[in-house]
């Protein structure tokens, strides 16, 4: 038969072992980061994929979500720009970067139709944003959301 004093002892330790590991388990997750880009405007574009990139180098889980002007940097002929001071790249090579580093980009799901093209026009490694799913990410526990 268990005394009380056995019970209360294994009741004591495996509660430390279940902090100890929900404590483990919060050190390890990752937090999840999407980047919304709309703006045309060089200089934005460019610091929300070096904040992109800093993120994943960081440990994060990072998706970037191309809207409206910033669209069109996912384009095959994307327009042409000067690199960018400072990042010596301009936001094209920087998602193209992005992308290689396994950074998941997508235009969002208006961009295409809008434009007047296909996906057959974006870069390998581009995809089109389905809203629920992109919903889904947007909710997703400890997501923090950069807007540029």
């Amino acid at each position: 038969m268990l005394s009380v004093k056995s019970v209360s002892t294994t009741l004591i330790a495996g509660a430390a072992l279940l902090a100890t590991s929900a404590l483990s388990l919060a050190q390890d997750a990752k937090p999840n980061l999407v980047t919304v880009i709309s703006s045309a405007d060089i200089q934005t574009q460019g610091m929300a994929l070096v904040l992109s990139l800093q993120s994943k180098a960081k440990g994060a889980n990072v998706r970037i979500l191309l809207c409206d002007k910033a669209g069109d940097l996912a384009l095959k002929d994307s327009p042409k720009a000067e690199p960018l001071k400072g990042a010596n790249a301009t936001p094209a090579m920087l998602l193209k970067k992005a992308l290689g580093i396994g950074i998941p980009a997508e235009v969002c799901a208006l961009y295409l139709p809008n434009k007047g093209v296909k996906a057959d026009a974006l870069i390998k490694g581009v995809g089109v944003a389905k809203p629920p799913v992109m919903a889904g990410h947007l909710l997703a526990d400890d997501t923090r959301l950069l807007t540029f």
